[in-house]
C-alpha cells in the first residue's frame, strides 16, 4: 500500500468518521427524515453530475429493482436508523457501533451461503458481543431515556449493511459507480412520501443547514467516489480496513466539537469491536503488508 492509496483510506475514514459528527449535529433539529432525504438527494444529485461526466448511464429501467434493493437496505433504513439514534446518542457512540457492520455481514453470510461458522469467526463474534456490552453498560449516554431503542436502532442499521453487502454479492453484475448512483436515486425516492409527515423542532440555522450540505455531498457522494477508487486500487479486502479507522475518528470529532466525553467504555468497547470484526473477517493487516513486498505475489 503506497502512501497515495493510505492517505486516501485515511480521508475516507475521516470523512465517513465526521458524517457522525454531522447527523448528531442535524438530527435533533430536522429530524431523521427531512436530514436524511436532503442526505440521499445531494449525493444522487452529485454522481449524477459525475455520471454525466464520466458518461455512464444509469441503466434504471434495466436495474431499477436491483437499486432498490440497495437503496433500501445500504441507504434509506440504516441512514434513517442512524439519524433516529442520533437524536439520543452520540457521534462517539455511533461510530463505534456501526464498526460491528462486518460482523452482521459475515453472520448473515455464513446463513445465506450455508457456511459453518469456524472457531475464529465465533470467538470474534463473542467480542464484538462483549464491546457492545461495554459501550451500553459504562457509555453515560446509555443511562439516558430512550438509549436502549436508539442502540438498537444502530445495531440494526449495521443489520442492514450486513444485508445489502450479501444481497450485492449474489445480485447481478453492476458496476460500482451505477450502484451508489442508483441506489441513492432509490433511497431519495423511497424516503420522500414520507416528508409531509416530518416536521423540525426549530428552524435551522445556517451551520445546520451547511452540515447538512456536507454530509450529502461530502460524506455521502464523494465518501463514495473515494471508496470506490479504493476498491479498484488496493481490493475489497483492503479497502475494508477503513472500517477499523472510521470510530478514532468519530471518537475524535465527538470530542473536539462537540465536546463528548471520551470514557473507558467508548476505548475499551471499540477496541474489542475492531478486533472481533477483524476475527470475523479474517483481516489480517500483516498478511496484506506482505504481500505489498517484493517478491510476494
Amino acid at each position: 500500500m503506497n502512501l497515495a492509496i493510505f492517505i486516501r483510506l485515511l480521508t475516507l475514514a475521516a470523512i465517513w468518521g465526521g458524517a457522525f459528527l454531522y447527523v448528531r449535529i442535524c438530527a435533533p433539529i430536522l429530524g431523521p427524515l427531512i436530514l436524511i432525504e436532503s442526505r440521499v438527494a445531494l449525493a444522487a444529485i452529485l454522481l449524477m453530475i459525475v455520471a454525466r461526466f464520466l458518461h455512464k448511464p444509469l441503466n434504471a429501467k434495466q436495474h431499477w429493482r436491483h437499486y432498490l434493493m440497495l437503496g433500501v437496505f445500504n441507504g434509506a433504513l440504516p441512514f434513517l436508523l442512524f439519524g433516529y439514534a442520533a437524536q439520543t446518542l452520540s457521534a462517539s457512540t455511533l461510530s463505534i457501533l456501526n464498526a460491528t457492520s462486518p460482523i452482521w455481514g459475515a453472520v448473515i453470510g455464513a446463513v445465506w451461503y450455508r457456511h459453518p461458522l469456524n472457531g475464529k469467526t465465533v470467538l470474534g463474534l463473542v467480542l464484538g458481543i462483549i464491546g457492545v456490552a461495554m459501550i451500553v453498560g459504562l457509555d453515560q449516554l446509555s443511562a439516558q431515556r430512550g438509549a436502549g431503542v436508539a442502540i438498537a436502532a444502530v445495531l440494526l442499521a449495521a443489520f442492514s449493511y450486513g444485508l445489502a453487502t450479501n444481497y450485492a454479492k449474489t445480485a447481478k453484475s453492476v458496476d460500482s459507480f451505477s450502484n451508489a448512483h442508483g441506489s441513492m436515486w432509490a433511497a431519495s425516492l423511497v424516503i420522500l412520501p414520507a416528508i409531509p409527515f416530518a416536521s423540525v423542532s426549530s428552524p435551522p440555522s445556517l451551520g445546520v443547514m451547511l452540515a447538512v450540505a456536507t454530509l450529502g455531498i461530502v460524506c455521502t457522494g464523494i465518501a463514495f467516489l473515494l471508496y470506490f477508487r479504493l476498491i479498484r486500487d488496493i481490493g475489497g479486502t483492503s479497502a475494508l480496513t477503513v472500517t477499523f479507522l472510521i470510530p478514532i475518528f468519530g471518537i475524535l470529532f465527538g470530542h473536539l466539537f462537540l465536546g463528548e466525553v471520551i470514557t473507558f467504555g467508548m476505548i475499551a468497547g471499540s477496541c474489542i469491536i475492531i478486533v472481533g470484526t477483524a476475527l470475523v473477517t479474517g483481516f489480517n493487516p500483516a498478511t496484506l503488508l506482505l504481500r505489498k513486498l517484493p517478491g510476494n505475489a
